[in-house]
């Protein structure tokens, strides 16, 4: 085998509970993250020395933001614990997801990094020690891994499986950036948690739509909403177009709503402008039966 070529799927945050800052400097989080269709390119090929290159729609936005550092710190993750020093690979990655919106796509690209390296030099890792060394990288590497829905809590390096049914989003981005530290930073200046998420999980493990979307929330909206109006407009549109909830997704500013069906969706995508249809849907392996639940709640 000479390449191999996986999809990098962005993510959306149902919802984002902050605790506090940790002594590490980070902060202790819960979180449901869903995959989502967007999604990036990975492909990495057998090569003398590591090269990483971007190309597509989002190349321009993702060099500006020194994205490419995300990719190679996994390329070099991997090989750390692979024992072959120095990554020897060209990874080629292109570039789809929104860069700096909320929607981790310099995760989804390092987590892909990691698992096409383990497929093409036949490392075959456990899960355990491939969530090890995303938690290297990035907290969000850790989901993105994954492969599927998780819920995350710790710094958002620990995760647990979600059965989360298919489920339909319209995704508004915007055309500037929010950078995670400083969306945490503005979370510090004026802390405040949300409820627990218990009865939110539930309802997204069962599927119930109205229900979860009356529940969506984000602790770090309301202070990018404050640098960032453009965030409480989109949700605001949302509202008014009928969707079953709308929020921030992660650090932002991407705004997020949640609809009944696709149909639903494509309606309220009309309604506001700027806006696209995506769906959330679960991994490709069989998803476990009502007799099996996360064990999250």
């Amino acid at each position: 085998m000479s390449s191999v070529t996986r999809n990098a799927h962005a993510k959306l945050n149902a919802f984002l509970r902050v605790l506090g800052r940790r002594p590490d400097g980070f902060h202790e989080i819960q979180t449901a993250i869903l995959p989502i269709e967007l999604h990036d390119v990975v492909t990495v090929e057998e090569h003398d020395v590591l090269v990483i290159e971007v190309t597509g729609e989002r190349a321009e936005e993702l060099r500006e933001a020194g994205g490419e550092s995300l990719v190679g710190r996994a390329a070099h993750a991997w090989a750390s614990v692979a024992g072959v020093g120095a990554p020897r690979a060209r990874i080629l990655v292109d570039k789809r997801i929104p860069v700096a919106a909320g929607l981790g796509g310099g995760s989804a690209d390092a987590a892909a990094t990691i698992l096409a390296l383990d497929e093409l030099f036949g490392t075959r890792f456990a899960s355990e020690v491939l969530l090890e060394v995303a938690a290297t990288v990035g907290s969000d590497v850790c989901a993105l891994v994954s492969g599927g829905p998780v819920f995350a809590d710790g710094r958002g390096d620990h995760v647990l499986p979600l059965h989360a049914p298919t489920s339909h989003w319209v995704v508004r981005p915007f055309p500037f950036a929010v950078r995670t530290p400083d969306a945490y930073g503005w979370w510090d200046e004026r802390p405040s948690s949300g409820p627990d998420p218990g009865s939110l999980i539930a309802a997204i493990e069962v599927g119930n739509h109205d229900l979860a979307g009356s529940g969506l929330f984000d602790d770090l909206q309301p202070a990018v909403a404050d640098r960032h109006a453009e965030v409480t407009r989109a949700v605001v549109a949302f509202a008014a177009a009928g969707a079953l909830g709308a929020v921030m997704s992660g650090s932002g500013p991407t705004v997020v709503a949640l609809a009944r069906d696709p149909a639903h969706a494509a309606g309220i995508a009309s309604a506001v402008p700027g806006s696209f249809v995506t769906t959330a849907s679960p991994p490709a392996a069989p998803p476990r039966t009502i007799a099996e639940p996360s064990g999250v709640v």
